[in-house]
């Protein structure tokens, strides 16, 4: 190898570690953040603009309508019975899911031979594709007296056929199988919590429950603010076993924004409406995953 030849390549890499040191570092993620805002940021402000329109979703007949589909939102009794149907649903799913999974997370946290594996039972509903959960949760909610939940419990109760059943019955799938997520999250701050301070407390006399409430409950302050945001954006957005399930039905009993807003864009030919509720969701969303943040960030540094 020639000195010149070793000239040249030391000159080049000194090149490429001036670049390296003087290049800003966004460059690294330029490629990335160009996918990003092709398949996410686009969209997301045509959907925008889309919402102030009556575009039917195919062909360029479109005309800007202001805030009608606003006004229109107001109006529709079925959307309006969906927020609701959406906040009880949220409400149910946040409450027993995370209290579920806390208690799994203690149960499987304790010195058991078999815990490995209970992790694994309970976390495998969480890979199950939510569409194929719905059908096999039609099936336990088969509303025949000797077949499903019913056979099992003795009763004879249309769990998704009966519009004062069929909302709580949803929630109860969502639970079944989200809640061994929650249970992971609740295992990662359970085994982030020192064994002296248990240790200690145990030697000043505290019980379980007090050891609980004054040592454990408090250190987990943020994986209750992970699973409490989780839990809260999944059912305000749920869709797919609603979907696959019931349909919205029986009636309107189980309709959601989400399947309202799916409805009025691939059912009804209203794409304009149906972005306008999308967008009414995703800023509800939004705010009440911020105001989440801030409540929860404050118990986080208050404890």
């Amino acid at each position: 190898m020639t000195s010149l030849t070793v000239h040249r390549r030391s000159a080049v890499s000194r090149r490429r570690r001036r670049f390296s040191a003087t290049s800003p570092s966004w460059l690294f993620a330029a490629p990335a953040l160009v996918v990003y805002a092709l398949v996410v940021l686009y969209p997301a402000a045509a959907g925008v603009v889309y919402a102030f329109t009556d575009w039917s979703g195919i062909g360029q007949d479109m005309s800007f309508v202001g805030l009608a589909n606003f006004g229109a939102l107001l109006d529709d009794e079925q959307a309006m019975g969906s927020i609701g149907n959406t906040l009880l649903l949220t409400v149910a799913i946040v409450a027993v899911q995370n209290g579920v999974g806390l208690l799994l997370a203690l149960g499987v946290n304790a010195k058991l031979k078999s815990r490995a594996l209970l992790r694994v039972i309970f976390f495998a509903p969480v890979v199950v594709s939510p569409v194929m959960v719905a059908f096999l949760w039609k099936y336990v909610y088969n509303p025949d007296p000797s077949a499903g939940l019913n056979g099992l419990l003795g009763l004879s109760v249309d769990w998704l056929g009966d519009p004062s059943v069929a909302l709580w019955s949803i929630a109860g799938m969502v639970v079944w199988q989200y809640a061994g997520y929650s249970m992971v999250i609740f295992l990662a701050g359970l085994e982030g919590v020192p064994k002296e301070l248990h240790e200690a407390a145990m030697i000043d006399g505290a019980g379980t429950f007090q050891r609980f409430r004054y040592v454990t409950w408090p250190l987990l302050a943020p994986a209750v603010t992970i699973n409490l945001m989780l839990s809260t954006i999944g059912g305000l957005k749920l869709f797919d076993q609603i979907f696959a399930a019931t349909n919205g039905g029986p009636g309107y009993a189980t309709e959601t924004l989400s399947t309202v807003l799916y409805k009025q864009a691939f059912v009804f030919g209203k794409f304009g409406y149906s972005t306008a509720i999308a967008l009414v969701l995703a800023l509800f969303v939004a705010a009440v995953s911020l105001v989440q943040v801030y409540y929860l960030r404050n118990r986080e540094v208050s404890t």
